[in-house]
């Protein structure tokens, strides 16, 4: 049901930020529709409607909506493929035929008809008549600026009146009307070149974007009866058979039934170096097969696989806007207007209130300020610097659910982990084998092995993996004798000669064995040979490699405070804290136990500081969901981390997260760049105007150039690569 209230549409062609904030607040408005949203980066209408039957109508008036506004978009169905040209087109909305070659050389007649005309201006021998002068250079401000115009007059008939068309078209015709022909046309002229290179930074970063999360598959090699058939993935269904060739993208998730491969998976976790895979290995699709063939059983269908969920969600980022996204588009509503009115109020109020103040210098201060009246610096910049964040993050493995949470990871103030399959591997192993006496770790483990080798208890298959991974062979059952298990302690058995015990201190205890103490954060298995006690081996749950430098690398951002909470035993949770640097241990908590200490730091936390919480996505939803930001990691059960955090660090490494934090802190500083560079190139030149220091052209600058230079700095952000270990490199 849920689906049928949701739809997602491409707007092609569309180039206007204005026009998007204008299309998505009209069309929230309709009738039926409980939400509209444009994404001005991706090019993107999703639309929610109350009622699953009323897309007929909405559509209907959704079209001209976007018609009104932005005549040449194009409405198509999405689909989320980067690659737009498989989009199918709902309506055709496409601008009448026009003779297209005109209007693409029409500027360039027009920029060399002004050449000509600044020619005879600047060569006094050859000066033309002042008819002709005036007949020059509006022939050139038609020709380059008509489009401009014919887009004004149609808006204002449309009740669009400060759009920038309007605003250039007014400011330029003002300008010829008071003489200055030569300002008027040029001005024309650069808005349009400028207009060209904002265009085209815009399709270069959307592209640059577009090529971050370049994943999906084209085709999928089918296993049939009948040899290999090429189809689409959506078409495979679980348990069916796919060939994989070298150099090829894996399509769906599944497990290698034959073949032996490295797999490329950087595109998914950002880690450079491939991964070896076999028979029994899953996979994940995405990845792009580096050398061998592979046959893999599907797991997955294409609609519930990694790399559609990862598609979807970083396609969908832009749904949930940024505090500074939502005030830029406040802002840019109170905006142009307030300055539209100033410009009206400079033209009028001066001549009449100052003795001998002329109406043509007043009038062309106030033509300064309508060409610098429209935001789309910030408009355009804003959004892309954010999306450009969320992309650059998920090339790095951290995917990032929005905007909102991209921005709030820039305040982290207490950090809160869970330990099992966070700080640790979830996996319980030998950490640690201590002997005593005559005896050797390689014999500790020989005779643990061996005992344990009828079991199928968790510690027993530690062991057993400790042991065939020291001595590359699996224990010799031919040796093995009387064998007795004791309920609740350990097992008797005979190995060749030696008769062993192997259990916990009561067992030990019970056969009269004396035992040193030991006090170790885990399990522990003591082992008595002939009667003679030959030590113990731990088990317990292994630190991941890189979690106390995850931690180091936290506190060197800033965080505040680093605390775990576990549902384990005080002596385990104080060992790990111990070995990673936390400044606090939770341990022994319930689920709901953990929510309410949650709820403590929470109330602890500095003013405006987040609090982010890092856990596997599986058992800890409720605590995910409390926090600010939360984090979960992909490499244990991605389906419900996926759908459970705001944050997924698909390869599970806690070192990420600080790698996150500057991320998002790159991309708030770019943004804040853009902000201040636009709102002080802005309000100089609007300065300068009112005083009469600035001219039209300055005034372009202002508006068109930087808008592009703004665009240019937020593709800055895209430019961030994974070095070795946990830092960052920020290029350019």
């Amino acid at each position: 049901m849920e689906a049928a209230l949701k739809r997602e549409y491409i707007l092609n062609k569309l180039c206007c930020p204005k026009c998007a904030l204008k299309i998505e607040k009209q069309v929230g408005a309709l009738k039926g529709v409980s939400s509209a949203l444009v994404d001005f980066s991706v090019q993107k209408l999703t639309i929610k409607a109350r009622r699953a039957g009323q897309w007929d109508d909405i559509m209907a008036r959704t079209g001209g909506i976007i018609k009104r506004f932005e005549p040449s978009v194009e409405l198509r169905g999405f689909t989320p493929v980067p690659k737009q040209k498989t989009a199918e087109p709902v309506k055709d909305t496409k601008p009448a035929p026009v003779k297209t070659w005109f209007r693409r050389i029409s500027p360039a007649l027009g920029m060399a008809l002004f050449a000509v005309g600044m020619v005879f201006d600047y060569v006094p021998s050859i000066a033309l008549p002042p008819l002709m002068r005036i007949i020059v250079f509006l022939a050139s401000y038609i020709l380059a600026g008509g489009e401009v115009l014919v887009k004004a007059g149609r808006n204002i008939t449309k009740g669009k009146i400060f759009d920038e068309n309007f605003l250039m078209g007014v400011a330029t015709i003002g300008a010829f009307a008071i003489g200055e022909y030569p300002e008027g046309a040029a001005v024309m002229i650069f808005y349009r070149i400028g207009e060209a290179f904002q265009d085209y930074a815009v399709g270069r970063s959307r592209k640059s974007i577009s090529a971050l999360m370049d994943l999906r598959p084209d085709y999928a090699n089918l296993k049939t009866a009948a040899g290999l058939e090429r189809v689409s993935p959506e078409t495979v269904q679980t348990g069916d058979l796919i060939v994989v060739k070298p150099g090829e993208k894996i399509p769906l998730d599944g497990v290698v039934t034959e073949g032996f491969s490295a797999l490329d998976a950087s595109a998914l976790s950002g880690e450079s170096l491939p991964r070896d895979v076999e028979k029994g290995s899953a996979v994940l699709s995405g990845s792009i097969n580096k050398s061998g063939l592979l046959t893999i059983e599907v797991s997955k269908v294409f609609g519930e696989s990694t790399v559609s969920k990862i598609l979807n969600l970083v396609q969908n980022a832009g749904s949930k806007k940024s505090l500074t996204e939502n005030f830029i588009t406040k802002f840019a509503r109170y905006y142009t207007p307030v300055v539209v009115f100033s410009a009206l109020a400079l033209a009028v109020l001066p001549p009449l209130l100052i003795p001998g103040a002329a109406f043509a210098e007043w009038i062309n201060r106030a033509l300064v300020f309508l060409v610098v009246s429209c935001p789309c610096a910030l408009v355009i910049s804003i959004p892309l610097s954010f999306f450009g964040g969320v992309g650059g993050a998920s090339r790095n493995g951290i995917l990032i659910k929005g905007s909102n949470y991209l921005e709030a990871l820039t305040k982290v103030d207490t950090v809160v982990f869970d330990k099992t399959g966070t700080l640790t591997k979830g996996a319980f192993g030998v950490t640690k084998i201590v002997p005593a006496g005559r005896f050797t770790e390689e014999n500790l483990l020989y005779y643990a092995a061996h005992a344990e080798s009828a079991s199928s208890h968790p510690i027993a298959l530690s062991i057993r993996a400790a042991y065939s991974a020291a001595c590359r062979k699996e224990p010799e059952a031919g040796i093995i004798g009387a064998y007795e298990e004791i309920a609740g302690k350990g097992v008797s058995v005979r190995i060749g000669e030696d008769a062993v015990l192997a259990g916990n201190a009561g067992l030990l205890k019970a056969a009269n064995i004396t035992l040193p103490p030991a006090e170790e954060a885990g399990t522990l298995v003591h082992l008595a040979v002939n009667g003679e006690y030959a030590g113990y081996i731990l088990i317990s749950d292994e630190l991941k490699p890189g979690s106390p430098q995850a931690v180091a690398d936290l506190r060197a951002a800033g965080v505040r405070r680093i605390v775990m909470l576990t549902g384990d035993s005080r002596a385990v949770g104080e060992s790990i804290a111990k070995q990673t640097g936390l400044d606090a241990v939770y341990a022994e908590l319930l689920p709901h136990q953990k929510v309410e200490r949650l709820e403590e730091l929470e109330r602890n936390k500095s003013g405006s500081g987040k609090l982010v919480f890092v856990g596997d996505g599986i058992n800890d939803a409720p605590v995910l969901a409390r926090s600010d930001v939360g984090i979960a990691m992909g490499d244990a059960g991605a389906d419900a981390a996926i759908e459970a955090a705001d944050v997924v660090l698909m390869t599970g490494e806690p070192s990420k997260i600080a790698g996150a934090i500057r991320i998002a802190r790159r991309t708030r500083n770019i943004v804040r760049q853009n902000i201040v560079f636009a709102l002080s190139a802005k309000g100089l030149i609007l300065v300068l105007g009112a005083l009469g220091m600035a001219t039209m052209w300055e005034a372009v600058f202002a508006d068109v150039g930087v808008a592009l230079i703004a665009v240019f700095n937020a593709m800055r952000v895209l430019k961030t690569v994974k070095q070795k270990g946990p830092e960052y490199t920020f290029l350019a």
